[in-house]
């Protein structure tokens, strides 16, 4: 932490506190984090006053800030260690802030599941932040915390085991219960809207690699699950997951960002558990139709109006209730008794409950832990992980090893 850092007003500020998700963050901080030097930010006051009242904090500091407002964005970065942001869709009001906290020094964190928003600002964006030092972090929640962080205890338990790294690794997920984020479906409709029009970004969309560092030529072809299909390693039917585009991204780009030390050969899949083949089918047919719905313009414009909206969310019986499991395998090329699996098992439902929570001690982690990378743009792999893991445990997302043969729905 440098000096400038530590005469900062506050170690941490949530932007976009009012929402939903930023809510439940300041939720989180307030009954849980009482020695926190932080805030909440956002662009209206009267909801930032409702907040506060709320949370029975009279004294909590509240910062008006317009995202599309690049001074506002540098002064709000200037003020604190760490900004968490979960104003989105990220494609459309995030990168002023990303960039105001890359020139200033700050450290960032996300809920971002946005490659094609991602792409666009890394190599500026990382330049910056490598200059002043900034530690940004995206995909800080559900997507792509438990895939991520999977992968890689998955493989360092597999290199401590073996002496070396595993050249496949699978994630699955498992049983859950939750709502879907309103958050998350507004972002995946402006990707698939972006898509539709530009040829560029559906070719990016569909590449695995297309998150990897510039200079590195993408790995091996991974073919995408899309029907069902039977797992042989464990001994299930799969189907697509929706959550897959971007968390295959994510690892692929953790894998590179560490110096490929899973080898230019990693190959990452993903996909959806289900008890039976009639399920797995359903799965596949309702995502391509749901795909087909998202890209044309009249059924993309009715589900903006049927589905959850940002700022719209379960209530909190809801969101006790829910749960989530997911797993990563890593294969043995000998022995398929062998491998490694990790189980990540999470309290709470999997897009409000526990996202919201994991994207809080990430930026905890990066207000209080010390890391061992410096300025740049990360995957929570890459920078926070042995911190991160250890933290999120407190918040009931564990990570722990299980029989190969095991966790199957």
């Amino acid at each position: 932490m440098t000096v400038e850092q530590l005469s900062r007003d506050f170690d941490l500020v949530v932007y976009g506190a009012t929402g939903f998700t930023g809510a439940l963050v300041a939720e989180y901080l307030n009954d849980f984090q009482p020695q926190l030097r932080w805030a909440i930010a956002g662009r209206d006051s009267a909801k930032l006053e409702q907040l506060r009242n709320r949370l029975g904090r009279p004294d909590l500091p509240i910062l008006i800030a317009d995202s599309q407002q690049p001074e506002a964005m540098a002064q709000l970065a200037r003020g604190s260690r760490v900004i968490i942001s979960t104003v989105g869709p990220y494609a459309r009001f995030g990168t002023p802030l990303v960039t105001a906290c890359a020139d200033q020094g700050t450290h960032y964190c996300d809920l971002t599941g946005e490659p094609q928003w991602m792409a666009s600002i890394y190599d500026d964006v990382n330049r910056r932040a490598q200059a002043s030092g900034a530690r940004i972090v995206h995909c800080c929640g559900f997507d792509s915390i438990p895939s991520d962080l999977s992968v890689y205890l998955a493989q360092k338990t597999f290199h401590d085991r073996y002496g070396f790294y595993a050249t496949s690794v699978s994630g699955r997920m498992g049983r859950s219960l939750g709502a879907a984020s309103g958050g998350t479906i507004a972002s995946m409709l402006l990707a698939v809207e972006q898509a539709a029009g530009d040829s560029s970004i559906r070719r990016l969309m569909a590449n695995p690699y297309s998150l990897y560092p510039s200079e590195l030529p993408a790995g091996p072809r991974v073919d995408e699950v899309k029907s069902a299909t039977w797992d042989e390693q464990f001994n299930s039917w799969i189907g697509p997951f929706v959550m897959a585009a971007i968390n295959t991204k994510v690892v692929n780009r953790s894998n590179a960002l560490m110096g490929l030390p899973y080898g230019d050969q990693f190959r990452y899949d993903e996909a959806q558990l289900c008890k039976q083949r009639r399920q797995a089918v359903l799965l596949s047919m309702g995502s391509g139709a749901g795909m087909i719905a998202a890209a044309l313009k009249p059924t993309r414009a009715l589900l903006r109006k049927v589905l959850p909206k940002p700022g719209e969310g379960p209530n909190a019986e809801l969101r006790e209730k829910g749960f989530f499991e997911f797993y990563a395998q890593a294969h043995h090329p000998e022995d398929s008794a062998a491998s490694v699996r990790i189980k990540v098992s999470g309290r709470r439902d999997p897009g409000y409950g526990a996202t919201s929570r994991m994207l809080a001690q990430s930026g905890l982690c990066l207000a209080e832990d010390d890391l061992l990378v410096g300025g740049g743009i990360w995957t929570p792999a890459s920078a926070l992980a042995e911190p991160l893991l250890k933290r999120l445990a407190t918040v009931d997302v564990e990570f722990s090893e299980i029989q190969a043969n095991q966790g199957s729905v």
